[in-house]
């Protein structure tokens, strides 16, 4: 009978002999928040509480916390909380983010991946889910934010150019209209040299102020007084050269007018959009909702094939300056209430009014 007692006590592995052991076995609920256990050979982490197959002991390895174990280089499994999994993708892709930061050339997708632990192609695509934009444009779109700060701040556009990861001036300047709108010395001087025509006028949503570059209309701007709209348009290009329309500019203002209140009819004009490349392409879907019609930030973010990035679309809404050509009014909440319209709620609620009539009437 001693014999048989001692035996009873033996354990095959030391993890077995371990309090969290017996916990993991015996799939008790109280002990879901008390620790994490990984299994080595697949490299995921899980809660005691998940329900999936036990793991051998010789493979289990125990942690305080899932930080802990995603220190130790394991992933959450399939069955972990989806709370606990997003916030777990969330942290391997902001710190890829600031891995591509803090690097003076791109890292290659499998590093990236690597730092990640996850596949390159499991990687490339959680990446482009969280933030909307591929590796490689969010790398292309932080190289423009450095470059725009550093013409902003640095003693020439040479030093401003090798700060921002650019290894020659010829590949600057063939990347800047994309990037900066105009040459980087013209960005540098606030648009010294840059040529904006603009024109006030009065429309069926108040004061409206249309500028145009030499690219295309680049501001279409709403709201109560004029004064502060054209405050605003100089705000954007401070020491850019500002004219006041002639009457074929006169004209132009006029079918822009006629557009803002009939969208149906469609602008026929070049335009001038000035954005990152996330922030171009929720334009571009807002473009191609139909007038009359609205949808939901999150079907915007669905769209563009970044489900995940709903807040980065609705600020996209917000930094748009072509009120009614970029048709950011025809966006709404998930739940069909209006949310907010940089040129005010009860426009956007006019806007949406007089779409629907239109629509209506086109149906009858």
């Amino acid at each position: 009978m001693k014999e048989s007692s001692s035996a009873a006590t033996v354990v095959s592995h030391p993890v077995e002999a371990d309090p969290r052991w017996q916990a993991l076995l015996s799939r008790d609920p109280r002990h879901q928040d008390a620790f994490v256990y990984a299994v080595k050979s697949t490299g995921l982490y899980a809660r005691p509480g998940t329900a999936t197959r036990l793991p051998r002991p010789e493979n289990v390895e125990f942690f305080a916390c899932a930080e802990a174990a995603e220190a130790a280089g394991y992933r959450p499994g399939k069955r972990a909380a989806p709370a606990q999994r997003e916030a777990a993708q969330a942290e391997a892709v902001a710190r890829a983010c600031r891995l591509i930061e803090a690097s003076e050339r791109l890292p290659g997708l499998p590093a990236l991946a690597r730092e990640a632990n996850l596949s390159p192609y499991h990687f490339h695509r959680l990446f482009k889910t969280v933030t909307g934009l591929t590796p490689r444009a969010y790398a292309a779109a932080h190289r423009a934010r450095r470059l725009r700060d550093g013409l902003a701040s640095a003693p020439s556009v040479t030093d401003a150019l090798y700060a921002a990861g650019f290894g020659s001036s010829s590949r600057l300047y063939e990347a800047a209209d994309g990037l900066l709108g105009m040459s980087p010395a013209d960005y540098r001087s606030g648009g010294a040299r840059q040529s904006i025509r603009f024109a006030a006028a009065q429309c069926a949503l108040g004061a409206i102020v249309v500028a145009e570059s030499e690219r295309g209309v680049c501001a279409i701007l709403l709201g109560d007084d004029p004064d502060v709209l054209l405050r605003d348009l100089q705000d954007r290009f401070p020491r850019a050269e500002l004219v006041g329309g002639d009457a074929a500019f006169e004209q132009r203002v006029a079918q822009v007018v006629g557009f803002v209140e009939a969208p149906e009819i469609g602008l026929a004009l070049p335009l001038d959009l000035r954005g990152t490349a996330f922030q171009e392409r929720v334009w571009q879907a807002l473009r191609e909702i139909p007038a009359g019609q609205t949808v939901s930030y999150t079907e915007i973010a669905n769209r563009i094939g970044a489900p995940k990035a709903v807040r980065a679309v609705a600020q996209a809404c917000g930094a748009n300056r072509l009120a009614v050509a970029v048709p950011c009014h025809r966006v709404v909440r998930h739940d069909g209430a209006l949310s907010g319209y940089r040129w005010g709620i009860e426009r956007k609620r006019l806007l949406l009014e007089r779409e629907a009539a239109r629509r209506s009437e086109a149906d009858a």
